[in-house]
């Protein structure tokens, strides 16, 4: 894979403006507070999809040839991803099938029918996203579909560093940028961007105890497989590869890993405090930051809100159980 340039995110900016939210992001009073530092939270959650996924898979389907869109796309997601390779295949009426896997909720696999109405086949294959993504590679190099990757694509890069590129130009002086960090297309592209436009930012991935490859492999400085369990960040559950592990060792700064725990906290506190519905891997930005594993003390921190597709039942629990 050829690595993003900051320009190559400046035109996929360019392309997508008025086809996704220039989604605000507001200075957190009360996380400034905790954190010891000023905490500006992206609202990705209210892209239309729910999630910062729509930019991605906008900017890889709109450049895709015609002789690619009639052949179809196949893609496979934990949810989000999903919903935004949808949107894309119905704006363009292109056939997508679309595998999840058995973690991915209820109400993502609602969404993607809906969103996708009749050019979207949705299959649920295994149970952890890497089955999905087995299933889906197959079937791309058995039928010839083009494989639409959520995290390992130049142009799902540049989409979602777009992201990034808002946050600086609404917040100049930002001096830390926290990004949930799954596959990697999102923290590559907003690390990319950033770093163009401020070298001295400081980047740091987040992810769960759950499902943590990037910082195991962060530390080795090669992919090294780990086991997973289920999580409230099932958007973040998966493992990674090697050619954005040395794209991160070069401009990110920093991997580091929260606990269930810290995840179902920042959840509450984003709805109580902000009166915001966000998803697990939405939120472990601001669990690093309320379980101080992160430090914001003395900085201008900017927390990427990555998305807002929690279960309602899951919700419920969470705020029927946690205190602040």
């Amino acid at each position: 894979m050829i690595w993003p340039k900051a320009t190559d995110i400046l035109l996929a900016a360019q392309f997508l403006r008025e086809k996704v939210r220039h989604t605000p992001i507001e200075k957190s009073l009360d996380l400034s507070d905790i954190a010891g530092g000023s905490v500006y939270l992206k609202w990705e959650n209210l892209q239309p999809c729910g999630s910062f996924k729509i930019r991605g898979a906008l900017n890889k389907m709109f450049h895709m040839s015609e002789e690619e869109r009639e052949r179809g796309v196949v893609t496979a997601s934990s949810g989000n991803h999903a919903q935004g390779v949808a949107i894309a295949a119905r704006m363009l009426n292109v056939k997508a099938v679309i595998f999840v896997p058995g973690v991915c909720p209820a109400n993502k696999q609602r969404a993607i029918k809906r969103l996708g109405g009749d050019v979207v086949d949705l299959r649920v294959v295994g149970h952890l996203y890497d089955d999905a993504e087995q299933a889906a590679r197959q079937l791309a190099r058995s039928e010839g579909l083009t494989y639409v990757s959520s995290y390992e694509d130049h142009h799902i890069i540049c989409g979602a560093g777009t992201v990034g590129l808002e946050m600086l130009l609404d917040v100049p002086d930002l001096d830390m940028l926290v990004v949930p960090a799954g596959g990697g297309g999102l923290i590559s592209g907003i690390a990319t961007i950033a770093k163009a436009l401020s070298p001295g930012i400081r980047i740091v991935g987040v992810q769960s105890v759950a499902s943590m490859p990037w910082v195991v492999s962060w530390q080795s400085g090669r992919v090294i497989d780990v086991t997973y369990s289920d999580s409230l960040a099932d958007g973040l559950t998966g493992s990674i590869p090697q050619s954005l592990l040395d794209l991160a060792r070069v401009r990110v700064d920093d991997f580091m890993a929260v606990t269930e725990d810290d995840i179902a906290k920042a959840i509450a506190f984003l709805h109580r405090r902000h009166h915001q519905i966000v998803e697990g891997a939405g939120a472990v930005g601001v669990a690093a930051l309320l379980s101080g594993r992160v430090s914001a003390k003395g900085r201008r921190v900017g927390v990427v809100i990555s998305g807002g597709n929690i279960d309602h039942e899951v919700l419920m629990n969470i705020l029927e159980k946690v205190t602040l």
